[in-house]
């Protein structure tokens, strides 16, 4: 504090001018005082030399977080240069203006202070006249409206009217610091009132204004009120939204130094673990070179009896040729009974979207027809009646249809499925494959009789009602023919548009018929098919079955060749096996050894599986719980959004009730006049 008053007297100095004494005295007592963070010259005049020298000095001061100039009845010019000298200020959080007369270069000033600084939270402008001159009070607006820092504010007794009112407007809808406005005893009125509501619609910070004594109505002042409410409320749902954060990414993080802290300890068990292998493999490699030395030795002597095995070797090799070109032929026959079963597969599908496509068609068909019968009167309901149990009729044959595919399917399932089987026991015998095949091809040409025999009856059965359908219609025609000489002449045009549409419908069914018919033919045809494609495959059967016994007779001559052989060698590896065992006695003495060592090694390996597993779920029920807190924030997003929706819906009625009270107001005004 002396070194701020050290420097006030030397700059007064240097400008030539003299320092005022009650500037000194109270800096003097704010030396002596306990708190030296309060700059307090109110209700002391101040000179414009003494302004322009504090704010050289308060353009890099540290120690003065709040100044207080309240009625000391400053010139425009001081408060410029104070104001100039705080704008690169970076401590000072509040600025007490009250009672000085501020004017035109005073709002201006103000207005570059607010723009530039960033460190001023609150601002009392009480008793001044700021919204007097209107150009200088839209420039502190412009710089109201690009502060960011600004929370508290003070323009009591401004003489602000309405459209002071419209600038501040403007500037809040810019603003997103402000938090608190005061504008009590103005001149603002019912539009500066209106402006400043439309205002909150976008401004969603401001939680407190005043407007007590502006002339402002009662109920623009309570949908001021509510709007202030909703940015309260909103306030506090993101103030309550930014702490739950915050705990969150607390236990994130306190989550995240445990699974560090666990994932350092299981690399060092890990480490541990692999050091102990690391000492285990090299006593078994020292034991194993010692053993490779043994083998060696005896491999000088496996190295004469292997000479006498490359004979018989060189004999085996020459009979696996033989084998070879016969499982050669072997894998030619199965293939050409794999593309057997593809067409098979290929003609099932073409069946399966052959009637895919009919019953589409039939669909179409009856909706048509129940288009028509609805547009017909009562005296055809009789009719309508019997159409819809041919119509039951056909759904049953589609029905059948469905059926009859849905058998063939599962009967091409078990086909393939034999076929495999057959696959797998064609070494034991082809044989019993070639019944097997007989028995399925009886069993499908008898079901597809069955299923044509059945087909036969249902058309017959379909050609009956016809027949009695078109009896019917003849009776109907008759007995229309005898009313149609009673009913007048409109009576006559709808029964002759009735005759058309029965006679439409008639030949819809003909061709019904006919398409019914054609399937029938169609499926004939392809029972003949089949049948043909049957009678090949048996004819390829036959020639593999003779194809096959000449294989098995080679076969039976080579290996009647390899009894011989194996006869010889069994004795020379007889001689060999009374050598080998005396060293496998002493190799397995070392195996045992060995196989200690690989349980002590899988012992390990299963302790480090289970560490593993464990890490795994605790990793597991970390992540289950942060997706849950995850999705408890989502919740909460949600809720905000909703109740943005919600203060969007209310400020837009309350919008509307305004205007249309202005409407009324307006018309209750002119009424009078008229």
């Amino acid at each position: 504090m002396e070194e701020f008053r050290r420097a006030y007297a030397q700059l007064c100095k240097e400008g030539g001018a003299q320092p005022q004494e009650t500037v000194l005295q109270q800096l003097h007592e704010l030396r002596e005082g306990p708190g030296q963070s309060r700059l307090d010259f109110a209700t002391q005049s101040l000179s414009v030399d003494t302004c322009r020298v504090l704010g050289k000095l308060l353009q890099d001061e540290i120690l003065f977080t709040e100044i207080m100039l309240s009625d000391c009845m400053l010139n425009e010019e001081g408060v410029r240069h104070l104001l100039n000298g705080l704008c690169s200020n970076t401590v000072v959080k509040s600025l007490d203006l009250k009672g000085n007369n501020l004017r035109a270069l005073g709002a201006e000033a103000l207005g570059k202070l607010l723009r530039q600084n960033k460190s001023i939270r609150s601002l009392t402008l009480e008793w001044n006249s700021l919204g007097i001159w209107e150009e200088g009070f839209s420039l502190f607006c412009q710089g109201l409206g690009g502060n960011r820092f600004l929370q508290w504010l003070d323009l009591r007794n401004n003489q602000i009217n309405h459209q002071g009112a419209g600038e501040l407007a403007m500037a809040l809808k810019c603003n997103s610091s402000l938090q608190e406005l005061d504008l009590r005893w103005n001149n603002i009125g019912l539009l500066g009132g209106r402006a400043l509501l439309s205002c909150l619609h976008s401004n969603k910070t401001l939680r407190r204004l005043e407007l007590a004594g502006n002339n402002v109505p009662s109920d623009i002042l309570k949908a001021v009120e509510q709007a202030l409410d909703h940015n309260q409320d909103r306030q506090t749902i993101l103030a309550e939204n930014h702490s739950r954060t915050r705990v969150l990414s607390k236990e994130v993080f306190s989550l995240k130094e445990e699974k560090a802290k666990q994932f350092l300890d299981l690399m060092d068990t890990i480490d541990k673990q692999r050091e102990e292998i690391t000492r285990s493999s090299r006593t078994s490699a020292a034991r194993v070179g010692q053993l490779q030395e043994a083998l060696n030795e005896r491999q000088s002597v496996m190295n004469s009896v292997k000479a006498k095995l490359q004979m018989t070797e060189a004999a085996l090799a020459l009979s696996e040729q033989k084998v070879h070109n016969l499982g050669e032929l072997l894998s030619a026959t199965k293939q050409e009974q794999a593309s057997m079963t593809e067409c098979q597969l290929k003609e099932l599908r073409q069946q399966k979207q052959e009637a895919a496509d009919r019953e589409t068609k039939l669909l179409r068909d009856l909706s048509a027809a129940n288009e028509k019968n609805l547009l017909l009167r009562n005296q055809v309901d009789e009719l309508e009646r019997r159409c819809k149990a041919q119509q039951d009729q056909l759904f049953q044959v589609k029905q059948d249809l469905t059926n009859t595919t849905a058998e063939l399917k599962l009967r091409a399932v078990q086909a393939e499925e034999r076929l495999e089987m057959e696959k797998k026991r064609f070494k034991q015998g082809l044989e019993d494959m070639e019944s097997l095949r007989l028995k399925e091809v009886d069993h499908m040409t008898h079901h597809m009789e069955a299923s044509e025999r059945s087909m036969q009856e249902r058309i017959q059965r379909l050609e009956a009602i016809r027949i009695g359908l078109e009896e019917e219609l003849s009776r109907v025609k008759a007995a229309a023919f005898a009313e149609r000489g009673q009913a007048e002449e409109e009576l006559i045009k709808v029964r002759g548009q009735a005759r058309l549409e029965e006679q439409q419908r008639l030949d819809h069914l003909e061709e019904k018929l006919r398409l019914m018919t054609q399937s029938r033919d169609e499926a004939q045809n392809y029972c003949l098919q089949q049948k043909q494609a049957v009678g090949e495959a048996q004819a390829k059967v036959s020639q593999l079955t003779l194809h096959t016994e000449g294989l098995k007779r080679r076969m039976e001559e080579l290996q009647q060749d390899l009894s011989g052989k194996e006869q010889e060698k069994v004795a020379e590896v007889n001689k060999v096996r009374v050598e080998l065992q005396e060293q496998i006695g002493h190799l397995q003495a070392e195996r045992t050894a060995q196989e200690g060592l690989k349980e002590k090694i899988a012992a390990l390996e299963r302790q480090l599986k289970v560490l593993s597993s464990n890490h795994r779920e605790a990793l597991l029920d970390k992540e289950s719980e942060i997706s849950t807190l995850q999705e408890k924030l989502r919740m909460k997003e949600a809720e905000i959004s909703r109740m943005r929706e919600e203060e969007a819906q209310r400020a837009s009625f309350l919008q509307n009730a305004i205007m249309a009270y202005v409407q009324g107001s307006a018309l209750g005004a002119l009424s009078p006049r008229k």
